[in-house]
């Protein structure tokens, strides 16, 4: 699915949990859930991302089990009711609830621990074949944000990555299904997010595809002078477009319509500019 991106991805963040950070408790019925599925299918997703555990900062992990009483219902109700093609990626670090989530329909395994907090949810990838996007994150998201540091920060988030990359590797995932997102907001300070924001085109010139999770996080609500996650949608678009014109491939937001507008603008600004070369 990464090696023919011929344009930004958006996808879809549907939490069926009851405490994320911003839409905790609003899509945890499988109606509400599909309500949400179906919006963002027709506000124009390419692939919605469903997760059963919050990874907000402070938050605390939640059982495999648990996980899976949560999002397996919901994938399969999409397949049932809405779409059998639709791309959908499983959100979590566990090999377990990854399985069960790839034989209800997902496609596409979503883990921010990069395989480290379970390694065998990267031989599962390798053995199904299926795109798996690693995440940096420092720490775990009960403690990544008590003062995190780094030296320099692109660069070690960059070396962290490759390192997680070439264990995929030796796993026996094919590099085309492998994709790096650099984790803003997990473990990292605001000047950390804003420098990974200002360097994208580093993790693009990896060669593997860049997924950008920027969507109402707090530290934009920081420079915006706003504490309600909701009020920053623009902020978020304005990331997917700067994400865009360096060269991201894919964006993960809640807000499914702003976005792909975003994105979408300008996708065909940067076009312009490569017809005009």
């Amino acid at each position: 699915m990464f090696n023919n991106l011929t344009g930004p991805l958006i996808m879809g963040i549907l939490n069926v949990t009851p405490d994320s950070f911003s839409d905790g408790g609003k899509f945890t019925a499988i109606d509400s859930a599909l309500l949400q599925a179906q919006f963002m299918i027709s506000a124009g997703v390419d692939i919605i991302d469903i997760g059963g555990e919050s990874t907000r900062p402070g938050s605390e992990s939640v059982s495999a089990e648990k996980q899976i009483s949560r999002v397996i219902p919901v994938v399969k109700a999409i397949r049932k009711d809405l779409s059998a093609t639709l791309p959908i990626s499983i959100d979590t670090t566990l090999s377990e609830v990854a399985r069960a989530a790839l034989d209800a329909g997902a496609t596409i395994i979503n883990d921010i621990s990069a395989g480290e907090q379970d390694a065998e949810i990267l031989s599962l990838a390798a053995k199904r074949n299926v795109p798996i996007i690693l995440m940096h994150i420092r720490g775990q998201p009960d403690n990544m944000q008590e003062a995190p540091f780094y030296q320099d920060v692109v660069a070690e988030v960059l070396n962290s990555l490759q390192e997680r990359v070439d264990v995929a590797l030796a796993a026996g995932i094919d590099k085309n299904q492998i994709a790096i997102d650099p984790g803003i907001g997990f473990g990292k300070r605001r000047q950390d997010n804003l420098d990974l924001l200002a360097n994208l085109d580093r993790f693009v010139a990896t060669g593997y595809p860049v997924l950008l999770g920027t969507s109402r996080k707090r530290f934009m609500g920081s420079l915006c002078a706003v504490t309600e996650p909701a009020e920053l949608v623009s902020a978020t678009a304005a990331t997917t477009a700067l994400g865009v014109q360096q060269g991201v491939q894919m964006f993960r937001v809640h807000d499914v319509k702003e976005n792909r507008q975003a994105a979408d603008v300008a996708w065909a600004i940067k076009e312009r500019g490569f017809n005009n070369t």
